[in-house]
């Protein structure tokens, strides 16, 4: 008989892997070395919480993520964001303050959550928010910007407070980053790259992954190129076709398996850096891990999302707290149907599935 998939023991190995790479990557920097044991044994807590919620009966998912503001400056080829309307260049209204994300991350250190990913839009314009994620110690913040709002202020509140971590955005090579980005977006993340590491700061790296640029952002060339810059780790995340002109890019099996396997050995190859694939092969996670499987997604005005990527909700995180959000009654009727574990062509299940997406929220 097949043993049923566990998702809660699934998301905890691939959090304590991480962790561990994480110490392993920083054993030359004291100071991020010594917040990596210490935040590795606060993710045990973290982890012990979750296992009691389970057993009464409550799934928590150990990420979080974060879109903390809708505006942005780069307008990039293919943003989902700016396709799904929750990026504008007109002035936000009605966003969550500094102090209701503050509540947030409280709730969530209380309820187990590891890691909060901070989103947008450029999430570095809301500094505010930043700063008050800089005071939950157990918690690490992935900060995926940019990179176009570093200035000395960021590089001195990163200094303070190792659990915040720029991971900037780059595609590969000047030509095909500023090709997506705009002009002289490479050079700006070069030279923050090249300070952060003058100034002994630890940061990562951003790649969307498609089907044009697998190879090369996977590539022993453009890998120890970051390292030679002190880069720490590499977040892949797939491109998600958000218009029908742009789905030949989504990876498909080929693409999603040979990245798999240039994963495994860069993180032989590299133990310098941490390698990890966003959402990764749904088929060893028993399907797409959004809707508080293994991550939910908050967006800038506090509706919970399955994922950025579905921005549906039926709950709001300013009348709601973060534990009904996680059990709001569209995400239990995702993670109980077939959606989320349903065959696809690739990219997103839930993109590609919004029509039953919809319909479930027609029903409440």
């Amino acid at each position: 008989m097949e043993r049923e998939f566990d998702i809660q023991e699934y998301m905890t190995k691939g959090v304590e892997r991480v962790v561990a790479d994480a110490i392993k990557a920083t054993l030359k920097n004291p100071k991020e070395s010594a917040f990596m044991v210490k935040f590795a044994a606060a993710s045990k807590n973290a982890t012990k919480k979750r296992k009691e919620f389970k057993q009464n009966g409550e799934h928590i998912p150990p990420f979080l993520i974060a879109s903390i503001t809708s505006k942005c400056n780069l307008h990039c080829e293919g943003c989902y964001s700016r396709c799904n309307h929750a990026t504008v260049d007109t002035e936000p209204v009605m966003q969550l303050n500094a102090e209701e994300w503050n509540k947030i991350f409280c709730e969530a250190s209380d309820i187990g959550v590891s890691f909060i990913l901070l989103a947008g839009g450029e999430p570095m314009i809301r500094k505010d928010v930043i700063e008050a994620a800089a005071s939950h110690q157990d918690i690490l913040f992935p900060i995926f910007t940019n990179g176009t709002f570093i200035n000395e202020n960021y590089y001195n509140l990163l200094d303070k407070s190792r659990n915040l971590i720029p991971i900037m955005s780059i595609e590969g090579g000047k030509e095909v980053t500023d090709a997506r980005r705009g002009a002289g977006i490479y050079d700006r993340l070069i030279q923050n790259m090249d300070e952060f590491k003058k100034r002994g700061l630890i940061f990562g790296a951003s790649v969307t992954v498609t089907t044009e640029n697998v190879k090369e952002v996977s590539s022993e060339d453009f890998i120890q190129s970051l390292s030679d810059r002190g880069c720490k780790a590499v977040i892949y995340v797939e491109f998600v076709p958000v218009t029908e002109e742009g789905k030949h890019l989504a990876p498909g099996d080929a693409e999603r398996e040979y990245l798999t396997d240039e994963i495994n050995r860069l993180r032989e190859e590299h133990p310098e850096m941490v390698f990890v694939s966003f959402p990764g092969d749904e088929k060893s996670s028993g399907g797409c891990i959004a809707a508080g499987r293994g991550f939910f997604h908050i967006n800038s005005h506090g509706g919970a999302e399955p994922c950025p990527f579905s921005p549906y909700s039926d709950i709001n995180i300013k009348d709601h707290s973060l534990r009904e959000a996680v059990n709001s009654d569209l995400f239990v009727a995702l993670r109980s149907g077939d959606v989320l574990v349903d065959d696809h062509e690739g990219g997103c299940v839930l993109y590609e599935k919004r029509a039953e997406v919809e319909a479930i929220m027609a029903r409440k």
